[in-house]
């Protein structure tokens, strides 16, 4: 593992092309039924460009606080790695600096834990200013609790009361420094948030359904499917890290902002959590979370559930929510889809390939839209160009006549629309649509 320490500055790690051996303890709170333990770090691990050369794993009720592993599968790991031709050792953990320590040492090579991995593939995909603060600022939390092994190969010269050796002053000098910096971006980071509190409240009331969850899921296809964005899609966890915001018709003149957000997984760092509380913003102020779930995926129901339990981590459990039960293109056996819909309710199957269940999704959000609108007929002078204009790009019209020189529309608009459509120069009746 190739890493540089800057003193003022978090280190950076990466693992492309590297050959690791990946190594975790089992808690009978995470054994899966029909599921290796070492799954998911291990596409991690591929996401972040590395190789697997191997696994083990060891179960436990817990894992030791001072070596992690019990002592005879640590030296089982040090020789398989060893044998394997591994360079590094990933732990499926997030590890303390002193479990870090003993399975270094007993290994004699790298060891990085979960967490690392994670950052490592944030830090990779980070591409807007907000991003990287937010990459930065984690890094840094993670990385400060940790300096004291930064400095061990430094002895403590002199001794006795009042002095202390070049190690122990390096560390409180990197502390102090990586304190000032987390302050910096935190302060950073509050302005990006207000900003963006400030761009949310200007676009009034219109409706906002926001795409969340597992990585992988399929979040962006759907998003560009429904609103023919340009957003990167690949098959990578974690592709992207930035919201995105869509405007889009979802029919009958109806109007709704679609937002993607970033990716969860199952034991989502919680110092990742706090530094995209920004990014987050957008999920916690709309009207509907649009949870998608990869319904081809064998565990889909355990990932639907790492879902709710950040949503829930968050504050955001309450907010109203529809399941999306993706890639139903790829499903195998169809019976697993009715079990799918069966726990996950209210859910519509959907394609972002095939365009399948778009029509049920399409209908249900304007379902969800009208809901907000008001029933009004309005009369205003026929010659009224522009405020016509603005009634049907803002609204659902519907019956429309002419009395004279005036024109009365009947319509479903937002209450907030209505009162822009009032401002505007010229007169304007409204009556309460039958």
């Amino acid at each position: 593992m190739k890493e540089t320490l800057d003193r003022t500055h978090a280190k950076e790690i990466t693992l492309a092309k590297e050959r690791c051996f990946l190594a975790g303890v089992v808690t009978p709170d995470r054994l899966i039924p029909g599921e290796d333990p070492l799954d998911e770090i291990s596409r991690l691990l591929t996401t972040a460009g590395g190789e697997e050369a191997g696994r083990l794993t060891q179960r436990l009720d817990r894992p030791l606080s001072s070596t992690y592993f019990g002592t005879g599968k640590l030296l089982e790991l040090a020789e398989m790695a060893q044998a394997a031709g591994a360079e590094t050792v990933v732990v499926d953990s997030d590890l303390s600096p002193r479990q870090l320590s003993a399975i270094e040492n007993a290994c004699s090579r790298k060891v990085i834990d979960r967490n690392e991995v994670i950052l490592d593939i944030f830090q990779a995909n980070a591409r807007s200013h907000q991003a990287k603060l937010q990459i930065e600022l984690a890094q840094l939390q993670y990385e400060l609790p940790r300096l004291a092994r930064k400095w061990t190969h430094l002895e403590r010269l002199g001794g006795g009361i009042g002095t202390r050796g070049p190690g122990e002053s390096q560390i409180e000098s990197d502390r102090r420094n990586l304190r000032g910096k987390i302050t910096l971006l935190r302060q950073n980071l509050d302005q990006i948030e207000s900003r963006k509190v400030r761009e949310v409240k200007s676009r009034g009331d219109i409706f906002a359904a926001c795409l969340v969850g597992y990585t992988n899921a399929g979040k962006s296809s759907l998003l560009n499917h429904l609103t023919h964005a340009d957003t990167l899609v690949e098959d990578r966890l974690f592709a992207t890290l930035d919201t995105l915001t869509r405007r889009f018709d979802c029919g009958e003149g109806l109007e709704i902002l679609l937002s993607d957000t970033v990716g969860f997984i199952r034991r989502l760092p919680h110092h990742l959590v706090a530094s995209f509380h920004a990014t987050l913003e957008e999920t916690a102020r709309s009207d509907l979370l649009l949870v998608v779930v990869d319904a081809a995926d064998p565990l889909a129901l355990v990932q639907a559930e790492s879902v709710d339990f950040t949503l829930k981590k968050i504050g955001l459990e309450n907010l109203p929510r529809l399941y999306l039960l993706n890639k139903i293109d790829r499903l195998e056996k169809p019976g697993a889809l009715a079990a799918l819909t069966e726990q996950l309710k209210p859910a519509i199957a959907v394609s972002a390939v095939t365009g399948a269940g778009m029509d049920q999704l399409l209908a249900y959000l304007r379902d969800q839209v009208a809901q907000g609108l008001r029933r009004v007929r309005l009369r205003f002078p026929a010659g009224d160009g522009r405020r016509y204009a603005l009634l049907n790009q803002w609204a659902s019209v519907g019956d429309t006549r002419y009395d004279g020189n005036e024109v009365v529309v009947s319509a479903r608009i937002n209450p907030v629309d209505l009162e822009r459509l009032k401002r505007l120069p010229g007169q304007m009746t409204v009556e309460k649509a039958v």
